[in-house]
Formats: structure tokens, sequence, C-alpha cells
């Protein structure tokens, strides 16, 4: 049996009240597992990124439990849920949130604890196909795909527990996008790493181990991918 890293336990968002009660999540729950690409499918308003926004302790429920190892983060208060953002979870963004006035070296080494931890820093830009000159560029001097990889560097760098992805090729081309979705899943299956992806792009779901479809806050449907497909392979 596959290490259970994360549990989402009857998981509820609800804004407003009486008539104009929205639920963003509606009596969510799953279990992710140590080492796995999961991805998060659904159309827009379908409460995907609300989920991920909650996983990531960047948003609070209005009820239910998110356990990473084990400890319920919705019973962090303020202190211990920024020390989880910074240690535990890794963000990947659409669009990309770099700092314009660092480098990509700089911008990576901002997740470190220790600023003077060049090499790692280096060593993981390297991991993700930026090494010599380009770790020396500001974001303005890179392309669409080289900021993001920055993104996942940084995102790599402090050896999160989870990585979590919304949307990663949003802000993408075609070509640039499946490089990326190659690097990620590269990622999951070379270093062990456990990730969560946010999309709407169902092609996308085919590279991963499993997927859960979200519709008005409610997941619609589970599956178990056997034979993932390779990203390199996916049209869309």
């Amino acid at each position: 049996m596959a290490e259970k890293i994360l549990e989402i336990k009857n998981l509820k968002k609800y804004y407003g009240k009486g008539d104009s009660l929205v639920k963003a999540l509606d009596d969510v729950s799953f279990d992710v597992y140590k080492g796995e690409m999961l991805v998060l499918l659904g159309n827009s308003g379908c409460g995907k990124s609300t989920l991920l926004n909650i996983i990531g302790g960047m948003d609070s429920p209005t009820d239910g439990h998110v356990l990473i190892n084990g400890e319920d983060i919705t019973q962090y208060k303020d202190k211990k849920l920024t020390n989880y953002r910074k240690e535990k979870i890794g963000f990947i963004f659409q669009f990309y949130n770099l700092l314009p006035d660092l480098t990509a070296l700089e911008n990576v080494r901002m997740s470190l604890s220790k600023k003077d931890e060049n090499h790692l820093s280096e060593k993981t830009l390297e991991l993700v196909g930026l090494g010599d000159q380009k770790m020396k560029q500001y974001p303005s001097q890179m392309s669409g795909g080289e900021q993001q990889r920055v993104s996942i560097a940084r995102a790599l760098v402090k050896n999160a527990e989870i990585i979590l992805c919304d949307e990663p090729t949003g802000a993408l081309d075609d070509k640039t996008g499946r490089k990326i979705l190659e690097l990620l899943q590269d990622i999951v299956r070379k270093q062990g790493q456990t990730m969560i992806i946010v999309t709407h792009t169902t092609p996308i779901a085919d590279m991963a181990n499993r997927v859960i479809t979200l519709r008005d806050g409610k997941i619609e449907h589970e599956r178990v991918n056997e034979h993932p497909l390779s990203a390199k392979d996916i049209v869309w």
C-alpha cells in the first residue's frame, strides 16, 4: 500500500447566507498518496482552485479537515500556518508570480531559510534546464516557459512535502506547455515528488496517476489511470 500523505475529510467552503449562499466546496473527501500525481479536473467555478488554496493553507474551510501526515492544518494558528506554507508546500502558479527585480537564482533562493544556499538553488535551476547564464537573467529577459521553470525550481528547492500546481500551463502555448508537463511528470517519477495539479484541460488528466473530477463543489467522479500517458503524447 502506498503511504497516505494527505487526507481531505468532509471539506466545506460556503460563501454568503440564505438565498445568496454559495457552496464552493460541499462535503469533499479524498486521500492523496506519497509520490503520486493527482489531477483535480473541472470547469471554472467547480471548486478546484478553492480546494487547492485550502490545502495550501492560503484559505480556510467553513468546515472539515485537512490532514498532512496526520496533522490537521485547519487547527493551525497564524504562525504555524505560515511555517506550513513555507516548509511543507510548494506552489506553481499559472502566471509564475516571480519578483521582477530579482534574477532567476534570487527568486529561487528566496524559498530557502538560509539565504546563502546558492549551490542548492543553482543545482535546482539546472535540474529544470536553466543553467549557466539563464539563472542570472531577470523575468523580463525570459520566455514564459523559462519563467515557469523558475517557478517550478522555486517550489522544488525547499524539498516540500507536496507541490500544488494551479493551471501550470494556462499562460503557455501548446508546445511550451507540453514541455512543462513533461518536466512535472519527470519530477514525480524520478524525484518521488507528490503533486496535485488543478486544470480544466481534460487531456492533461491522462498523464496523472489518479483523476478527481469536480462539479458544483462536489466530487463527480474519481478514476485511477493504470497506465498514465507520457506527457509528450498528450494532445489538446
